[in-house]
Order: structure tokens, then C-alpha cells, then sequence
């Protein structure tokens, strides 16, 4: 998906076929995010999941603790229902000289989405762009999952651009929609919803 044909043509295949596809998985990007797919008129039809990866690598973004994660799924269907996402804090494992995993959050209640479904993805990521920035904001739970909470990542250090930035990346998976989208002046979203999808849903 790094060239534009390819990109264009696997958004055509998901269009083409996301009555049938339940979820999509993606690794590599080291962060934990996520991304919703529309159709032609600006309806949300799919879904794609970001994992953090194990690695701590540090990206132009910044670093991430290592992270892993367990669907919880319907084994007939596929249905994807909910995760828990796990972290190791590296500085208290330096520290002790051990490595403990512990649950860092529940998708369903960390977010209070009852399942996951592309209309909930969808209206999760608006939220980003409505609420004002708090410690008990919505985007602020995502920022500090996006890095696997590193401690010195704080919402307080991303600003109308910057969420504006991750809301562009969630929303906009077409790369020439997605260069649209980062061109809007992130002070218009506050005021309304009216940039998403152009009004289409």
C-alpha cells in the first residue's frame, strides 16, 4: 500500500468485498491505532486494526513500550467482539530486573464501544475531533494507548494539528483523500463534524 495504484486497489477490494470481511489485522507501524474504510458515498464498511509491536522501536514519533493483544472472537463467524491489549513498562522492568506483562486496557470499556463494528470506529474517531483535549478526553485515552504509554506521552503535547494529524490517519486511508484532509484547518473541525466525509454520512 505505499504506492498510490496499490492503495487504490486493495480500498477497491475492501469496497468490492466488505460484506464478507468480518476485520482486517495489520502490524509494523508500531503503535497502537486503528482505521475505518468507507464506500463511495462516505459510509463506514470497514475496519482495520494497528497492534503495537513487541519491539520498543523509536519511530520519528517517538518511542513505544512493548505491547501485545488477544481478540476475543466468534470461532464460527469470525465476529470480532472486543480485545485486551498488554504492555510492558521497560522502565519498571530496568528497574527490577524483570519483565511483568500487565493488561493495560480493555477496548470495549477503555472506549465504552459495545463491539466493534465500522459505525463505532467511525464515531469513536470524531470524538477525537469534538471533545476538547483533557486528562479524561477521549483522544487523550487513545494518545497515550498510541504509544503504549510511554510517560511522557500526554495529550498536552499534541495540538489542534496534531490531532487533527491522527484524525486524517484513521479516517482517510486513500492517499489522495488522506493529502485533502491534512491540507483542512484543524480549527474548522471544533466548530462541527462537517469535514467528515464531506457530509456523505
Amino acid at each position: 500500500m505505499y504506492k498510490s495504484y496499490h492503495n487504490k486497489r486493495y480500498l477497491k477490494i475492501v469496497r468490492k468485498y466488505h460484506s464478507i470481511i468480518v476485520g482486517q489485522f495489520f502490524g509494523h507501524l508500531h503503535s497502537d491505532t486503528f482505521r475505518v474504510m468507507y464506500s463511495e458515498n462516505g459510509r463506514p464498511i470497514s475496519w482495520a486494526m494497528l497492534a503495537p509491536s513487541i519491539t520498543p522501536k523509536r519511530t520519528h514519533d517517538g518511542p513505544n513500550n512493548p505491547g501485545l493483544r488477544i481478540y476475543k472472537f466468534d470461532k464460527y463467524s469470525g465476529e470480532v467482539f472486543d480485545y485486551t491489549q498488554y504492555y510492558l513498562d521497560l522502565s519498571t522492568a530496568n528497574n527490577n530486573g524483570k519483565a511483568d506483562w500487565v493488561v493495560e486496557y480493555n477496548f470495549s470499556t477503555y472506549y465504552g464501544i459495545n463491539d466493534i463494528t465500522p459505525l463505532n470506529l467511525h464515531t469513536l474517531a470524531d470524538k477525537f475531533t469534538q471533545e476538547t483535549s483533557t486528562e479524561n478526553s477521549v483522544f487523550n485515552k487513545y494518545y497515550k494507548a498510541n504509544s503504549v504509554r510511554i510517560h511522557s506521552r500526554s495529550s498536552a503535547n499534541c495540538d489542534d494539528v496534531c490531532i487533527h494529524t491522527h484524525y486524517c490517519a484513521i479516517t482517510r486511508i486513500d492517499y489522495d483523500e488522506h493529502k485533502e484532509c491534512l491540507k483542512v484547518d484543524a480549527s474548522a473541525l471544533s466548530s462541527s463534524s462537517l469535514f467528515l466525509h464531506s457530509g456523505r454520512i
